[in-house]
């Protein structure tokens, strides 16, 4: 029976009950429908006509069946159309679709297709004049690379995030990963406690946190004179004994870091080795996925302290101590050698996004 469609079922019911009910007629009746030889017979009109007067229809009831979970050929094949026919389908969703076991699909996929999954980058628009600005910070920074291939492990990145109390981070222009735009509220308590943390990146490590706080511990909004008194008394004492002769130090264009007086007191330990608007050499705006701490720091800090749930800023606080402290020169190197990438793909791109480089850490 399952030859006939849902549509020619239809039909031999509605023919059995214009000939009175009798399976005989019916079975005549269809001579001239289907040939002598392409009929339904006798006994399948009438499991037909026993299915739909004992259930009121006549599609066949679906019998689940067993997922397939080999790794065989023919499933290998499968799952390849599958990808090549639609790339956006879940593990779950593939392994339902075709009827192999999740463990099995994730296995082809990876071991025998050697195929990876990948997240949409969800980043800040670029203004019509940031291309430019791009493109020409990465000349600059290519053709520092000509003269000195050294050049990237001499740039101290820096910049502040804020981490609440109930697991959000704020960054001014943070990232956000997805397999899709949620178009989704988060919702936070409208006083909820957070810390504002600065950190320094660089080749050899990363400088800080430094909180920004009032003597009883809480946070503070970042004005230039604080900006400046954390510099004099934290950032100064941190590089003391490092040779900064070659060093660069970089940072984006909040308000705070590129006001006349803060460009000032770093140009009395940097000179004019400084990538900051306003500063000596600009650094164009919208442009996180050119510093390590968005593009790696804030996120990786970001999914270890909140993992033993910490219920005060003390607690939270020490577990960005605890986590920054964690992190060896060795990643801060490859990362480092991903920012190389990330400048090479920004001048491919004319200073658009980063679309044609995958960025491990």
């Amino acid at each position: 029976m399952n030859r006939f469609s849902v549509a020619q079922r239809i039909e031999i019911i509605k023919i059995y009950y214009e000939s009175s009910c009798s399976i005989r007629e019916t079975f005549r009746a269809l001579r001239s429908i289907y040939g002598q030889h392409k009929r339904p017979t006798e006994l399948t009109i009438r499991r037909l006509v026993q299915k739909f007067e004992s259930t009121g229809s006549v599609v066949d009831k679906h019998i689940p069946t067993r997922q397939r979970n080999a790794r065989s050929e023919k499933n290998i094949v499968a799952v390849r159309e599958s990808v090549t026919e639609n790339p956006n389908l879940s593990i779950s969703q593939r392994s339902q679709q075709l009827g192999i076991s999740q463990t099995s699909v994730w296995r082809i996929l990876h071991r025998d297709l050697g195929l990876h999954s990948y997240k949409i980058q969800l980043t800040e628009e670029l203004k019509p004049a940031d291309h430019y600005m791009r493109r020409e910070f990465t000349d600059w920074v290519l053709g520092q690379l000509e003269t000195d291939p050294d050049f990237p492990t001499k740039i101290i990145f820096s910049d502040e995030a804020h981490f609440w109390i109930d697991g959000f981070v704020d960054k001014h222009d943070c990232q956000i990963w997805g397999n899709a735009n949620p178009q989704s509220i988060v919702e936070r308590s409208l006083h909820t406690k957070k810390v504002t943390v600065w950190c320094g990146f660089f080749i050899g490590g990363v400088i800080g946190p430094y909180f920004f706080e009032t003597e009883e511990g809480a946070s503070v909004t970042v004005t230039d004179e604080l900006y400046r008194s954390m510099i004099s008394s934290f950032l100064w004492c941190e590089l003391d004994g490092l040779d900064l002769s070659e060093m660069w130090f970089q940072q984006d264009g909040v308000t705070c870091h590129t006001s006349a007086a803060t460009i000032a007191l770093l140009r009395s330990k940097f000179n004019d080795r400084i990538i900051s608007e306003n500063g000596p050499v600009n650094w164009p705006p919208r442009s996180c996925d050119l510093t390590p701490l968005d593009f790696f720091l804030w996120g990786h800090v970001k999914s270890l302290v909140y993992s033993n749930n910490p219920q005060t800023v003390d607690d939270l606080k020490a577990n960005i101590i605890r986590v920054i402290g964690k992190i060896r020169p060795d990643l801060c190197a490859r990362v480092i050698e991903n920012w190389v990438c990330r400048i090479h793909s920004t001048k491919r791109n004319r200073g658009g996004h980063l679309y044609d480089i995958v960025f491990p850490v």
